[in-house]
């Protein structure tokens, strides 16, 4: 059984990345656009689209399928890995979005990674204590 802070994660990371999803599809699409790498050889736009998509699905899969969580958040770990590349390539490329308009936001940022990676193993209940 989750633990209450385990259930709190997943909950507000999974209604975090369908809202973020949502975004990749309307108002923030160019914002999302800037961020993919010149050098990626998917179409930007398709790029957006496709990760909102699978934003959505692993966001609202952690919040409506808590008995799925431990394969979803694994998956939504594998996720931010994923994207890490572009988020490095946004820091070497010196591309503005989100407010990250300079160097030393862009470095922030990619220390906070890790962290999502992180919470989404803690959300999916890959960070136990098994010595209970």
């Amino acid at each position: 059984m989750a633990s209450l802070p385990q259930t709190l994660a997943r909950l507000t990371l999974g209604s975090i990345m369908v809202t973020a999803g949502v975004l990749h599809l309307t108002t923030q699409r160019q914002e999302f656009q800037a961020q993919v790498p010149e050098w990626f050889p998917v179409d930007e736009d398709l790029t957006v689209v496709g990760s909102g998509v699978v934003e959505i699905a692993l966001g609202a899969g952690l919040v409506a399928l808590p008995k799925q969580r431990r394969l979803i958040g694994g998956l939504l770990a594998a996720f931010f890995v994923a994207i890490f590349p572009g988020n490095i390539a946004q820091y070497v490329e010196g591309t503005d979005a989100f407010g990250l308009d300079t160097d030393t936001k862009r470095l922030v940022r990619l220390f906070f990674q890790p962290l999502l990676v992180l919470w989404a193993l803690f959300a999916g209940g890959w960070l136990r204590r098994t010595d209970r």
